[in-house]
């Protein structure tokens, strides 16, 4: 499990205890936002921002507001002292946020730069929520080494992104989701022209070029009511990608992401026994994987047999 935006240590710690039966955890912490940025939730009648503390109507729990190189650098050090794996920032304009339209880019780019560097020291590396071709091009541009969403991304652009050795998570349920069922979730109505746009961007043509340009893993960026869908999006990828595309987006390149490749998304020697046995062949039917666990006979995690329908 990647959590990038609002996983922290007390719930790796739980995980790592075995107070919690969970995946592998892996958190970026609180994602890095400037000020009126994508995690800045204020609505145009707030003032103040309550700087990293939990405030639940405003979703403070997920980011830190942080201005200027100083700010951002300082930002960076403290999720990377609370254990943080990556460092996530918002890069571009998003769907829930009040006061910031889609096609707006974040932060500048000496910003950008010195939280690059400050994971460059800690042998690890940023992630950008990026919607926009724009926007992604500048992050990546800029060092950023995962591009999360980039619903609007054209293939120019994902071809760019490849070649500099980048990787792009795109989440697709996210915005078919919202579309479907962002009402009845509590998205306000004024915010539902965003993910709205942003479908209307997905077109057929452009989706399945740009997608099949680029590095792609498996994400799905779904929240609260939205969890029954985690699966949906392996339904959404076999439009675009062949099952054994798709297989290797969840397992190895996932594995790539987080620099885990010979711990993660392998079956070899002094590798992580984190595996599955799929009642089917996904090479086959890649909707096996997105039948809500009801055709995987057995999980097991580090060795350890979390399920067992084999007997």
């Amino acid at each position: 499990m990647r959590d990038v935006g609002g996983g922290d240590y007390p719930l790796a710690a739980a995980i790592a205890d075995g107070l919690i039966r969970a995946p592998r955890f892996f958190y970026a912490g609180k994602i890095l936002s400037m000020t009126g940025g994508h995690v800045d939730y204020r609505t145009p009648n707030e003032k103040h921002h309550t700087h990293g503390y939990c405030s639940c109507d405003a979703m403070n729990w997920a980011g830190v507001i942080a201005d200027g190189v100083d700010e951002c650098i300082k930002a960076a050090r403290e999720e990377l002292r609370r254990g943080a794996h990556c460092i996530k920032i918002v890069a571009s304009g998003g769907v829930m946020s009040p006061s910031d339209p889609i096609w707006m880019n974040q932060f500048r780019e000496d910003e950008i730069r010195a939280i690059v560097q400050e994971c460059a020291e800690r042998r690890t590396y940023v992630a950008a929520h990026c919607l926009s071709s724009e926007s992604t091009r500048r992050a990546v541009d800029f060092g950023v080494r995962c591009i999360e969403h980039a619903a609007q991304i054209d293939a120019e652009t994902a071809a760019f992104v490849a070649e500099r050795g980048a990787y792009v998570v795109p989440t697709m349920v996210c915005l078919f989701s919202l579309v479907e069922q962002g009402l009845e979730m509590g998205l306000p109505g004024d915010r539902m022209d965003k993910p709205a746009h942003g479908l209307r961007r997905l077109d057929g043509r452009t989706r399945r070029d740009a997608q099949r340009r680029r590095r792609a893993a498996f994400g799905t960026d779904l929240l609260a009511g939205f969890y029954p869908q985690q699966t949906r999006e392996f339904e959404l990828r076999r439009e675009v990608f062949s099952p054994v595309e798709v297989l290797r987006q969840a397992t190895s390149v996932g594995a790539e992401i987080l620099m885990q490749t010979d711990k993660l998304g392998c079956v070899q020697p002094d590798a992580h026994a984190d595996l599955i046995v799929v009642d089917g062949d996904p090479l086959e039917d890649i909707g096996l994987l997105a039948a809500e666990g009801r055709k995987l006979d057995l999980i097991m995690r580090g060795g350890e047999i979390i399920k067992n329908r084999l007997n």
